[in-house]
C-alpha cells in the first residue's frame, strides 16, 4: 500500500460506508492513525473516548499488575496494545492485558497469547464486552481469565476457564475487601483499584 492510497484508506474510514481492509492493512494504517480502530472481520469500528473513572480504574490496575509481574518474564499492556484472534480475523484493544508467552515479544503491534484480559465497562460498550468480545476472547487458548471491572460502584467480575475448560464466574465486591487473579497469582485490596476514582 503507498503513502497516498494509505492516506485515502484513512479518510475513507470517516465516511459512513463500510471497506473491507485485510489484518496487514489494517497493521499498516493503525500505525499512523491517531484514532484507534478495532477489526472485526476486514471492517474496522472506531473506538470512543474514555471517562476519568474508566481511565483511572485501568491505570490503577496496569500499574499495580506491572508491580506485581516484574521480573516475572510476564508483560502488562494497557489500552494501546491489541490483542489479536486469529481464528475469527480479530483485533481488539483490551483495557489491560497480561501475557506470559514469549511469543508474544515476537509481534510488537498485538498479542496472540494472554492470559488475563481486562475490560473496564462503560455505558456504550458494556453490552459488547458480556457478549461478542466475550465469545470472541474464548477462542484463545491461552486466555485463563476474562475480568469485567464496574465504574458504578466497586465491582469486579473474574470469569475463570476451569479444569473441564468451562468458565465460571466470581464476583468481588466492597465487602470483600480484596480480589484475585489466579492466572498470575495476584491479589490486590478493592481500594488500591478503585484508588481517587469518583463514581459516575
Amino acid at each position: 500500500m503507498t503513502q497516498q492510497e494509505l492516506a485515502s484508506a484513512i479518510a475513507m474510514i470517516a465516511s459512513p460506508q463500510q471497506n473491507y481492509f485485510t489484518p496487514e492493512e489494517y497493521l499498516q494504517m493503525e500505525e499512523q492513525n491517531p484514532v484507534k480502530h478495532e477489526y472485526i472481520d476486514g471492517y474496522i469500528y472506531a473506538m470512543a473516548g474514555a471517562l476519568d473513572p474508566h481511565v483511572t480504574i485501568a491505570l490503577n490496575l496496569a500499574s499495580l499488575l506491572r508491580n506485581h509481574v516484574r521480573g516475572s518474564g510476564c508483560r502488562v499492556y494497557i489500552v494501546d496494545m491489541k490483542a489479536r484472534i486469529e481464528s475469527l480475523n480479530r483485533f481488539y484493544y483490551p483495557d489491560v492485558m497480561v501475557t506470559c508467552d514469549q511469543r508474544d515479544q515476537e509481534t510488537p503491534a498485538y498479542k496472540r497469547f494472554p492470559c488475563l484480559i481486562v475490560e473496564v465497562l462503560s455505558n456504550s460498550t458494556e453490552a459488547f464486552d458480556r457478549g461478542d468480545k466475550f465469545a470472541d476472547y474464548q477462542t484463545l487458548e491461552s486466555l485463563q481469565e476474562y475480568v469485567l471491572i464496574n465504574t458504578k460502584r466497586q465491582r469486579v467480575e473474574c470469569f475463570r476457564r476451569n479444569e473441564q475448560r468451562l468458565w465460571v464466574l466470581q464476583s468481588y465486591t466492597s465487602e470483600h475487601k480484596s480480589f484475585r487473579f489466579n492466572s498470575v497469582d495476584f491479589e490486590e485490596t478493592m481500594a488500591a483499584l478503585y484508588e481517587d476514582v469518583v463514581f459516575e
